[in-house]
C-alpha cells in the first residue's frame, strides 16, 4: 500500500498491476526476471541494496536471497521500470521513479 500511494503521489503511470497473493512467482521465474534487467535495486526496511547485472552480476543464491521473501515468492512489491527492477518499498529508492 505504501508502494502504491507513493506511484499514485508523484504520478507515476503504471503500465499493469498483479496481486502477488493470487499470482505467485517463485525462484525460477524471479531469476528469469532478474536476467533480463541491468540493474535490480532491493529495499529491505532501511537498507538498500543495488545490483548492477551488466558489471557485476551476483550469483543467483545471493539473488534469490534478496529477491525471495520468507514463502519462497518474489517480494512484493516489485516494480520493473525499463532495465531497472525495484523489490521491495523504500522511498529513497522510488524517488528515481518519480523522475
Amino acid at each position: 500500500m505504501k508502494a502504491q500511494g507513493f506511484l499514485e503521489k508523484h504520478d507515476v503511470d503504471v503500465e499493469s498491476v498483479t496481486n502477488a497473493s493470487k499470482e505467485r512467482k517463485g525462484r525460477t521465474e524471479a531469476l528469469a526476471i532478474a536476467k533480463t534487467v541491468d540493474k535490480i535495486v532491493v529495499a529491505k526496511g532501511k537498507k538498500i541494496v543495488t545490483f548492477d547485472m551488466k558489471k557485476d552480476r551476483p550469483d543467483d543464491a545471493t539473488l534469490t536471497s534478496h529477491l525471495l521473501g520468507p514463502t519462497g515468492n518474489l517480494r512484493a512489491p516489485t516494480i520493473r521500470r525499463g532495465k531497472s527492477l525495484y523489490v521491495g518499498f523504500n522511498e529513497d529508492a522510488y524517488q528515481e521513479l518519480a523522475k
